[in-house]
């Protein structure tokens, strides 16, 4: 199985401090993902002064500020971006962020190895045209949206120039956290099957048994959010994994791979050695002398299996012994 490409979602979990950025940086390098998220916006190219907050946000923040005077104060300026960038590289882990405007997608454009389109933007056609007009690889996220949305939003990908092999579509549920009956994870393949792209899952549960469970279930990409602290007030920390969580699910996506193997069914090195312990051979049930007949009162099947496999049971019953036997000995091919 190939390596999976794990991508630490930090997201808006700096609120707004740099120094919490790098501090959520290093976490994901020590974790040993591939990549680290952030996210890059203007609140004011991102939502109305009137929007509200989702319902998790109300509930995890707990100011009353409006949504934009919440996005407002966890942007990143561009010279934090600079910054994280810098320090991305320093500590060993690269650097990606998720563009929610059209700005913000101009900025990215060389500081970035592939674009994430999140689930919020699906629908978004001239946001996807953008995007797609860059010819860089697209992660594409699709929760909230249906089979016909996500084929939709693929399409447009397509037309726009963005070769098949190079977009990556990770099913998700924007719900924070999402509960376990409503992460149909079988949705993923349904996307593969249909779509034929590599497929991914973008996690919002509580804890790390999904996303594993999506490499298992073949996701070549998996998103999760982190957090220093899940008590820490912000949007997202609530469904975020913490520091040693995030270093459990990694070690476990990384043992997966080891464990999906090439699908060859075969006695492993590591078992060979324990075949002739394990397996039985036919032996003598009693004593035989050299022209009795074998029969099934006089041979019995036991350990170890060095000898003659008891699948030739039928082909050695009634062929005579060619020697003297004592109880336990093997016996010999005729």
């Amino acid at each position: 199985m190939s390596k999976t490409l794990i991508i630490a979602e930090a997201g808006v979990n700096h609120n707004g401090d740099i120094e919490i950025a790098k501090e959520l940086i290093d976490v994901a390098a020590k974790a040993g993902v591939d990549y680290v998220k952030f996210q890059t916006f203007k609140a004011a190219q991102l939502v109305n002064k009137a929007a509200k907050k989702a319902a998790y946000q109300q509930t995890n923040t707990k100011n009353k500020d409006s949504q934009f005077e919440m996005l407002r104060k966890l942007e990143l300026s561009e010279s934090a971006h600079f910054d994280l960038i810098d320090y991305c590289e320093k500590v060993g882990v690269k650097f990606l962020s998720t563009a929610f405007d059209f700005d913000s997608i101009e900025f990215l454009k060389n500081k970035i190895d592939f674009y994430k389109i999140p689930s919020g933007e699906i629908n978004n056609l001239p946001y996807l045209e953008k995007v797609a007009a860059l010819k860089l690889p697209i992660v594409m996220s699709t929760g909230m949206a249906d089979m016909a949305e996500v084929e939709a939003a693929f399409n447009v990908l397509l037309q726009n120039g963005i070769p098949k092999e190079t977009i990556k579509i990770l099913h998700c549920n924007t719900e924070y956290p999402t509960p376990m009956e409503d992460v149909n994870l079988n949705a993923m393949l349904s996307i593969q099957q249909k779509l034929g792209v590599e497929v991914g899952y973008s996690d919002h549960t509580l804890g790390i048994e999904i996303p594993i469970a999506a490499v298992a279930l073949g996701a070549t990409v998996i998103e999760k959010h982190f957090t220093l602290d899940r008590n820490m007030e912000g949007p997202d920390h609530k469904a975020s994994l913490e520091p040693q969580q995030l270093m459990d699910m990694v070690a476990a996506i990384r043992n997966i791979e080891k464990a999906m193997g090439n699908g060859i069914k075969t006695p492993s090195a590591s078992e060979q050695k324990n075949i002739a312990v394990a397996r039985k051979s036919i032996v003598a049930g009693q004593v035989i002398k050299k022209g009795d007949s074998f029969t099934a009162i006089n041979l019995s099947v036991k350990r170890p299996g060095t000898g003659l496999s008891p699948m030739k049971w039928h082909q050695i019953i009634g062929e005579k012994a060619t020697q003297d036997y004592q109880i336990d000995d093997l016996i010999k091919e005729q």
